[in-house]
């Protein structure tokens, strides 16, 4: 990196420039130059009253450019391609019903099972990266290994965003503060291009409009919910999304989807809607605390979706309706 010129640096590490900063050197006009070709225009005078150690400077750069980055999860290291559950057993100790399951980024995997079957267990397995220490006995694997203790320990390199049932702001700011703090934690290049992003993508979500001067104390369920996967799909570093019950949180739940899984996130929600349970490429059923199978969504089912999407759209139709006071006929089976 030290060859490239600073121009290029900036171009692929825009963080880089709080490096020059911190440092008190302007490098206006030396875009072309390389970093150690910026330090040699200095004259021994100007080294010495800015007291500018021209060695140190150079080999600290590629350690604040490697520490960024894998702060902010860009390091190659950091880059997740696939998640692996290996079985473990279920509350009576009865190994689990498959071999592994592997899933590869922009795929959806639902987990369905009864209330109080486990399915929560197994998204807390996934979010700690359990290496058979955990009640259930299971392991995680990353791109096919064991991972990095930095998956599991540190708070910089999150493995999972979890998107839990509910959500609930404390923070007095308005939506714009909110999203500016984290684009800024993230240091994002044109923060504000991305926020604009974030909150056009919750719109398309959230049944009901909200802007960047709103509150978010007072943001509804499904608008606080349609931020954060906004905010999790553009601006999260985190590669797998793990969603608890989407079904109830008044949003549209296939953009959500889509949304995520075109962002190369690992998708894997726990949910009774038939609809979310289709929509995966997968499923896992859960019993008794354990994975009893896993089922390949058939193309039959895919073609029992199209008709079960038709009739949500006819319920959702009845649902806004009647919010809207409006009075419901048999014309909607029509």
């Amino acid at each position: 990196m030290l060859e490239l010129s600073l121009n290029k640096l900036l171009s692929e590490y825009p963080f880089a420039l709080s490096y020059f900063e911190q440092n008190k050197l302007d490098i206006t006009d030396y875009g072309d130059k390389t970093f150690k070709e910026y330090l040699d225009h200095f004259t021994d005078e100007e080294l010495e009253d800015g007291a500018i150690d021209k060695l140190k400077l150079i080999e600290d750069l590629p350690v604040f450019i490697e520490q960024m980055s894998a702060f902010l999860g860009l390091s190659k290291d950091n880059q997740v391609h696939s998640l692996t559950i290996l079985p473990g057993h279920d509350k009576s100790g009865v190994t689990e019903g498959f071999s592994e399951l592997t899933v590869e980024t922009s795929q959806i995997i639902s987990i369905v099972g009864p209330t109080g079957s486990g399915k929560s267990r197994l998204l807390a397995d996934i979010e700690w990266a359990a290496q058979n220490d955990t009640p259930t006995g299971r392991s995680i694997l990353i791109n096919g290994k064991v991972p990095d203790n930095k998956w599991r320990f540190s708070s910089n390199n999150r493995l999972v965003a979890q998107l839990s049932q509910n959500m609930n702001f404390v923070m007095d700011l308005t939506v714009q503060e909110f999203l500016n703090m984290h684009a800024i934690s993230r240091m994002v290049e044109e923060p504000q291009e991305v926020i604009e992003r974030i909150i056009q993508a919750a719109n398309n979500l959230a049944g009901e409009k909200f802007d960047l001067n709103t509150p978010v104390t007072s943001l509804s369920g499904g608008q606080s919910r349609a931020l954060m996967i906004a905010d999790t799909a553009i601006l999260s570093s985190s590669p797998i999304v793990l969603i608890d019950e989407i079904e109830n949180a008044g949003i549209d739940r296939k953009k959500a989807l889509q949304l995520l899984v075109s962002s190369d996130k690992i998708v894997l929600m726990a949910t009774h809607d038939p609809l979310l349970a289709l929509m995966a490429d997968k499923r896992i059923i859960i019993k008794n605390g354990g994975i009893s199978k896993v089922i390949y969504t058939s193309k039959e089912e895919k073609s029992l979706l199209g008709e079960l999407e038709k009739l949500d759209v006819l319920i959702q139709t009845a649902r806004q309706d009647l919010r809207n006071g409006q009075v419901l006929s048999m014309d909607y089976l029509s």
